[in-house]
């Protein structure tokens, strides 16, 4: 088993760190490629949240996930690319989970996808928290 000092330098690494970053930008990153190579569904889905012009709310939205990912990932403004991403996905949760709108057969799962937007703009907060106060690792 191991000791409480090598878990430690097992958890607190550069690795296991930027690791867990790529962690919470997966969704970003996986959405903001398949709505690249998918523009026309892209704009579909903006239409659908009545967002429009629906081109441009795409483009921003593509621009927004892989954007900020990128800033998480490379430790530049690692912050903002945080907080960015912590209000899209407030903003999200709040235009595709309205849970107290959804019929009684879809509001449980409804309800956990808009909790689970929360917690995850959240972690977001606390990444931007962790870099400006310069914790845990430096800005590489």
């Amino acid at each position: 088993m191991l000791g409480r000092m090598t878990m430690r330098a097992v958890v607190t690494s550069r690795a296991v760190h930027w690791l867990a970053l790529l962690a919470l930008c997966g969704a970003y990153l996986q959405g903001g490629m398949v709505k690249l190579l998918d523009f026309d569904g892209a704009q579909a889905e903006m239409a659908h949240f009545g967002l429009q012009p629906a081109a441009l709310a795409a483009a921003a939205v593509i621009l927004l996930e892989l954007g900020a990912s990128a800033l998480v990932l490379a430790g530049r403004l690692r912050w903002l690319g945080a907080l960015a991403l912590a209000g899209f996905t407030a903003a999200a949760a709040l235009m595709a989970n309205r849970y107290w709108e959804a019929p009684a057969n879809a509001r449980f799962m409804t309800m956990n996808a808009f909790y689970e937007h929360f917690g995850l703009a959240g972690a977001w907060v606390l990444v931007a928290w962790h870099d400006l106060t310069g914790r845990p690792h430096d800005k590489r």
